[in-house]
């Protein structure tokens, strides 16, 4: 069976509304399915009436801060009806948007005019992202690419790259677990982190509660892999694998097109 239990739609910052990411999920075969949008779940109120093809995992990635790093936090087999997770998509809700009217205000500074309002207009309401902010400073033509403008204006470092309105780790987590949860650090190659640190964001995410690892996300390398499968065990957390899916076309990222995960692991769904 292929577990696919990372992807988006676009009720965050993926392309797809919930039916058609279901139908392409489909096509790919994927068996079990999670939609995992930045910090809301109203995908779960779009959802089409029949998903007995598959099996749907509900599912939602946290945004927070470990020391300097922004990281996420993947809360799998979640009761969508729990106050708790009711809880969470109501303060990160309000977070990123206090957190896009700042984005706004500093780029203006930068000379992108009605970036706010841009972004907002390309959103789908309740979810403001950089991936909006982007796409606005590339209909202005401030820049050719998504690349280039998160290289310019949204990176690392750069003016759009604000952080601290989230809740803390333990947070997240507590909320994830209260709502029946598993909690799970989402990609935690992406963060560029060295072998040193990662080993430290993995600790501090276990002493707050956390209790799964993505190892497998996307296409990787397969020492990458073995890598993370590795620590994953050494930790004794459990595993996770998806594709991060928010579009089509981008193969790396593409539904249920991954490497299955290592037999040395606890796959994260025997807890389900």
């Amino acid at each position: 069976m292929i577990f696919d239990l990372h992807s988006h739609t676009t009720l965050s910052d993926g392309a797809l509304v919930p039916a058609a990411l279901i139908s392409r999920a489909k096509e790919k075969g994927v068996d079990v399915l999670a939609i995992t949008d930045h910090d809301t779940l109203d995908a779960y109120k779009q959802l089409p009436l029949d998903t007995d093809e598959i099996k749907l995992v509900p599912g939602i990635e946290l945004s927070t801060q470990w020391q300097t790093t922004g990281i996420h936090v993947l809360g799998l087999n979640i009761d969508l009806d729990s106050d708790a997770i009711k809880a969470a998509t109501q303060f990160q809700t309000g977070a990123r948007l206090e957190r896009a009217c700042q984005i706004g205000e500093k780029l203006k500074k930068h000379g992108i005019e009605d970036a706010f309002t841009g972004a907002q207009k390309l959103s789908s309401g309740g979810y403001i992202g950089r991936p909006h902010f982007a796409q606005h400073i590339i209909n202005i033509g401030k820049a050719n690419s998504m690349r280039a403008a998160f290289r310019k204006y949204l990176g690392a470092g750069k003016a759009g790259d604000v952080k601290k309105h989230w809740a803390d780790l333990p947070q997240i987590i507590q909320w994830i677990r209260d709502a029946n949860g598993i909690a799970v650090l989402a990609h935690p190659l992406k963060y560029k982190l060295t072998g040193t640190k990662l080993k430290r964001l993995l600790d501090g995410f276990i002493e707050a509660g956390g209790q799964g690892m993505e190892v497998v996300s996307g296409r990787q390398l397969p020492q990458q892999t073995r890598d993370m499968a590795q620590l994953c065990e050494q930790k004794n957390l459990l595993a996770s694998c998806g594709s991060d899916f928010h579009l089509p076309g981008k193969s790396w990222a593409e539904l249920g097109q991954f490497a299955a995960l290592p037999d040395n692991v606890v796959p994260v769904w025997d807890c389900f």
